[in-house]
Formats: structure tokens, C-alpha cells, sequence
């Protein structure tokens, strides 16, 4: 079972798992070691998608697709918002998530287990790893957002 960073912010509680590295825009990687070591599962942060709304329609960028660091990896629609996700790896796409086709809320049910969007083959995790923040640094981001966010309200 995965440990979480947790924190209540107004009536929202915001979780941020502890095995993974994120980035700033709010998609986190997972590196699947011993038995895939250069396959990274990506996904979406249980801020982010809470912040964005009950997901309509998820659209992962097809198995075979070419990325760099920063393209786009997903389109999420939601009912408030369309996010464009960017990939936190340069890599080929391996595997989408097939319940993202008949289920797109998984992403809200579950955005640390069964709401993943894609695994990518990296071409650099060691490098690429190293631009992507710790647990600690993104909760951290996330708080300072979700309190400036409830400012503005």
C-alpha cells in the first residue's frame, strides 16, 4: 500500500503519494523498477484533478507515439476545464489505460492506482528524473496553491 502525504485545505482534502516524483503542472511518474526498469506510469495528482472537475473524456496520446519532455501526453475534460497534460519524460508510448475509454472517472476514483493514463518507455530516466520534483517539494507547491486558491475565492 502506497504512503501519502495528506492536507486539508477549506472542505477539500488533498493526498500526494510518496513513491512517485511530480511535476509542477500536476502529473506525476512512477518508475516501475525491477520489472520494467526503463517504463514510467504517468498519471494525474489528486490536487489537479480535483481541482479540475469530474473527468468527461480522457484522450492519452496512442501507443507508438513519440514524446519529449513537456509535450503532451493527455487531453482531460472535465466539467469545469480542458487540461492539456504535459509529459513529464521524453520516451515512446507503451501502454494507455485501457478503463479510460468506458470509465474516465477513474482518474478521479483512483488518480494514484487505476485512474493512470499511460506507461512510457523513457529514453533518459536518470537525467530526466533529476528535473522532476521529490514528494515533499510538490506537496509543499501544492499547499502554497491551494491556499492561494482559496484566497482568491
Amino acid at each position: 500500500m502506497t504512503e501519502h502525504l495528506e492536507t486539508t485545505v477549506d472542505k477539500f482534502t488533498f493526498r500526494v503519494a510518496k513513491d512517485r516524483f511530480y511535476t509542477a503542472q500536476g502529473a506525476w511518474a512512477f518508475w516501475m523498477k525491477p520489472e520494467a526498469p526503463n517504463r514510467i506510469r504517468i498519471g494525474l495528482t489528486d490536487y489537479l484533478q480535483q481541482r479540475s472537475g469530474d473527468v468527461a473524456f480522457a484522450t492519452v496520446q496512442p501507443v507508438g507515439t513519440q514524446l519529449k519532455e513537456g509535450e503532451s501526453i493527455a487531453e482531460i475534460e472535465t466539467i469545469k476545464t480542458m487540461l492539456e497534460l504535459p509529459s513529464p519524460v521524453s520516451g515512446t508510448v507503451v501502454e494507455v489505460n485501457p478503463a479510460l475509454e468506458m470509465t474516465p472517472e477513474v482518474i478521479n476514483e483512483d488518480p494514484y492506482g487505476d485512474g493512470w493514463l499511460a506507461v512510457v518507455e523513457t529514453t533518459d530516466w536518470d537525467v530526466e528524473r533529476m528535473t522532476l520534483l521529490e514528494p515533499d517539494a510538490y506537496f509543499s507547491a501544492m499547499q502554497t496553491e491551494a491556499h492561494e486558491e482559496l484566497k482568491k475565492q
